[in-house]
């Protein structure tokens, strides 16, 4: 069909006029079956289900102590207080607490984020004496309980006289064998030529290990820093042991000691510092929650 210019197309005898958007694909919105509208509602409900504790425990460190024992069951508070949080930051010395837990645990995750890793590209990429034995002996100590050497490790740091000192709430956890499975099964992906070209060139192992393989490593890293910052920042057991003194408590040991009255548990306080210890930890996943789910996929654990 031949148009001019400034005149409207001729349309022929017999020929239908064209709809406007004819020739056009057709776009099919996807359609969802009952087995995913069920498995969404299922999710959801899981989700209202795991998070109704935290809701409530939020809620309730705004409560007076008078208002949760008149009524547990309730959610919103009748009358919202600060006075939980304020007794943690103006009676409790909470600060110096925080300040414990954030060096231990950034230390510990420092720790296991270099040993774990030099020892994960040892048992990967290089070939020594007592390679195999090694592995499995760290494949072992995975199924040993940590209760099973806990009172071996206290003696070993009480010999060192390392009692309720930073050293003694820190060295035992430098290094774990979980890190070290994790960051030998993702090592072991990286191609060996890239290893070889840098051998070639001249580079040490150290210096293949720093500029070569850690920064190939962003995922499992990440997945270790994770991990490891989780155990260490609710780690309880171990501080109560060997920190004798109050000035190196953590939040959890604090939270344990202090959340008690004379008479009964004051469940406001208890509320609230659960509540300033859980707060780091999501902001954590939060933020490298990406790193973590690559990492997981990366090294193939379930």
């Amino acid at each position: 069909m031949t148009t001019t210019l400034g005149r409207p197309p001729v349309r022929r005898p017999g020929s239908r006029p064209r709809r406007p958007g004819a020739g056009r694909e057709r776009t099919h919105r996807p359609t969802v079956s009952r087995g995913q509208w069920l498995t969404y509602a299922v999710l959801v409900v899981g989700v209202c289900l795991t998070l109704m504790p935290f809701v409530w425990m939020v809620l309730g460190s705004f409560k007076s102590q008078g208002e949760i024992l008149r009524n547990p069951d309730g959610w919103l508070p009748d009358a919202p207080t600060l006075g939980n949080y304020r007794f943690w930051f103006s009676g409790l010395h909470i600060g110096t607490y925080f300040e414990n837990s954030v060096l231990v645990a950034l230390v510990t995750v420092a720790g296991n984020l270099v040993f774990c890793s030099m020892v994960g590209y040892a048992l990967a990429k290089l070939e020594f004496p007592g390679k195999r034995p090694l592995f499995l002996l760290v494949m072992t100590m995975l199924m040993v309980p940590g209760t099973v050497t806990f009172v071996p490790l206290f003696v070993l740091v009480g010999r060192l006289h390392m009692i309720d000192t930073y050293p003694g709430l820190i060295l035992p956890y430098l290094a774990s064998p979980l890190g070290v499975f994790l960051m030998r099964q993702f090592i072991r992906s990286v191609p060996d030529s890239l290893i070889e070209a840098a051998r070639i060139d001249g580079a040490g192992e150290l210096r293949i290990f720093a500029r070569v393989v850690l920064p190939l490593c962003g995922p499992p890293l990440a997945t270790l820093g994770i991990l490891t910052f989780l155990s260490s920042w609710n780690n309880f057991l171990w501080p109560l042991v060997v920190a004798q003194s109050q000035d190196k408590y953590t939040l959890p040991v604090a939270l344990s000691l202090y959340s008690t009255g004379q008479q009964a548990t004051d469940y406001g306080l208890l509320l609230a510092g659960s509540v300033m210890v859980i707060t780091p930890i999501v902001l954590v996943f939060v933020l490298l929650q990406r790193w973590f789910v690559q990492g997981i996929a990366a090294t193939g654990i379930k």
